[in-house]
């Protein structure tokens, strides 16, 4: 069964950027192991999805028919982003650390996403669903210091976040491959090449 992978991108830095290096070095891999599959690419620094405010909200929570022309308007990007999150068997994300965090314009991209009653629910019990089921997510990160372990560790709010957010929304299985140290020396001239080395495609 051919594959369907969504490419998300967040950097701007375009062709410099270490996370879109390292999710490309993810997708040739992907490739190698599923020779059909097909992906599809989200640059979120080209493409910037907007602040949610109270109108798109506000249209989320209007049945189809009784929506404002305001508001059908408003929930297209949210729709479009959830539509591609639905279609997609594999997901790679690229997250820089921009101040121990993820970049603004993936948070923006993911409040899109996270739709009550689209994309999770709480269930009878008011435990969370997420209806994200049975996908896979590759994780791209860099950063200029080390994170995954050491005296810093508990600086990394990208990960946690990711894994959390995700998983509320039912993708469980996910991978993080870090390029890390990136301007520590001795540390950043083999950081890149280790971080690709590092790539196991389930």
């Amino acid at each position: 069964m051919a594959k369907n992978v969504l490419h998300i991108i967040s950097s701007p830095r375009g062709e410099a950027s270490v996370t879109r290096k390292l999710g490309d070095a993810i997708i040739d891999k992907i490739k190698a192991k599923y020779s059909d599959a097909t992906v599809k690419e989200r640059d979120l620094a080209a493409d910037v999805f907007p602040h949610l405010d109270e109108l798109q909200i506000g249209s989320w929570f209007v049945p189809d028919a009784a929506r404002t022309p305001e508001q059908a308007n408003a929930i297209q990007v949210s729709d479009e982003a959830v539509r591609e999150m639905q279609e997609a068997d594999i997901y790679v994300i690229g997250a820089p650390f921009y101040n121990f965090a993820i970049p603004s314009t993936l948070k923006a991209y993911l409040d899109h996403v996270v739709r009550p009653g689209i994309t999770f629910r709480y269930n009878e019990q008011g435990k969370p669903e997420g209806f994200l089921k049975n996908k896979k997510a590759y994780i791209a990160t860099a950063s200029s210091g080390v994170y995954s372990e050491g005296p810093f560790q508990s600086f990394d709010h990208v990960s946690p976040y990711l894994k959390f957010i995700l998983g509320f929304l039912g993708i469980t299985d996910i991978s993080f491959f870090r390029a890390e140290g990136l301007k520590i020396e001795g540390v950043k001239e083999t950081a890149f090449e280790k971080s690709v080395q590092s790539i196991a495609i389930a």
